[in-house]
């Protein structure tokens, strides 16, 4: 076999005569029964063949041989003479059908690299542009894209909330209020809430104040105005304590409650560890940046813009003036008597 595919290896089929030489050497050494396409061997030697001497053996030599599961035979399609494995045209017709993408190449090391020296240079020629407006869009193209990136970040730190029983706070007269917050005043223990904002620890650090006490502070530094009353809503959902006072500083002034039990689990599991806060409050804060710097951007093209307007009409209004000019001017032929 090794032979005949020395032969047969993309050797171009011109007449029949070879054909019928490759024939017979295929048909001796494989046994193979002649395909479809392999009818140009027996058109001009159908009658110079085996079966025309006699040979009663030769329909038993001509059955295809099987490799495993497969069938070899020969193939002449396009003039060339190929061995074929398998059913070529159903392969055929169902890559035809449904032809996958070609694979992307994969770049090496120096093209990529070869591709950010690239980039960088385009941004350094936007930065170092002549032309303001060119260097405002690219400052400000690179900041929304960081804002982009830094929303998708921050949704990974959101925190489904669970179902819960609906808490039902218990009612205090201004008696008891004024009572409370007296007590708590003169009482030092407290719960700091930090840069982290409310996580798990905050309301475990209250759970184990309230072992002790009836009453705890929970001073929020630093915070935004008007955040305090966020904390306070979202301290009393995770901890079913009750707000009795919030103060100027940002001190909210928390009661246990009269049936208070501690709870098993302390640390709530709807919330953030001490780590993740952490990375949300810088996420959180660099968006707070970025998006100041978008606002400043934004002010910054638009009064370019309006600058480059007012400096075209002043350009056409004083080129229409000195065209006003040179038409009244008085023709020199003039002549002067005396």
């Amino acid at each position: 076999m090794a032979a005949a595919a020395r032969i047969l290896r993309r050797r171009p089929v011109f007449s029949a005569a070879p054909l019928d030489s490759i024939r017979g050497v295929w048909n001796r050494m494989c046994g193979s029964a002649p395909s479809p396409s392999a009818a140009l061997f027996e058109g001009p030697c159908r009658g110079s063949g085996p079966e025309a001497h006699g040979w009663s053996w030769w329909r038993w030599f001509c059955q295809p041989v099987r490799c495993g599961s497969t069938a070899v035979r020969l193939d002449t399609d396009g003039g060339y003479a190929r061995f074929a494995v398998g059913d070529t045209d159903n392969a055929k017709q169902k890559g035809g059908q449904g032809q996958q993408p070609p694979k992307k190449k994969k770049m090496s090391r120096k093209a990529k690299v070869n591709q950010l020296k690239w980039y960088r240079l385009k941004a350094k020629k936007k930065m170092k542009s002549p032309n303001p407006e060119v260097r405002i869009r690219y400052k400000l193209g690179k900041a929304k894209r960081k804002e982009e990136w830094l929303i998708e970040k921050l949704r990974k730190y959101e925190v489904p909330w669970t179902p819960e029983p609906v808490h039902d706070p218990e009612i205090l007269t201004e008696e008891e209020k004024f009572y409370l917050k007296r007590t708590g005043e003169k009482k030092k223990n407290y719960v700091p809430v930090g840069r982290r904002g409310v996580f798990g620890g905050v309301v475990l650090n209250m759970h184990l104040h309230w072992k002790k006490h009836e009453t705890v502070k929970v001073i929020c530094k630093p915070c935004r105005p008007g955040q305090v009353y966020e904390y306070a809503e979202e301290l009393t959902r995770l901890s079913k304590g009750t707000v009795i006072d919030i103060k100027p500083n940002n001190t909210i002034m928390f009661y246990r409650g009269k049936n208070y039990v501690q709870p098993k689990v302390m640390s709530p599991p709807d919330t953030l560890s001490k780590q993740k806060a952490l990375e949300k409050y810088r996420y959180e804060q660099s968006l707070d940046h970025t998006s100041q710097f978008i606002e400043k951007l934004e002010k910054e093209l638009e009064d370019y813009q309006k600058h480059v307007a007012l400096f075209k009409n002043h350009e056409e209004a004083t080129s229409g003036k000195i065209s006003n000019e040179d038409t009244t001017v008085d023709d020199p032929t003039t002549s002067y008597s005396e």
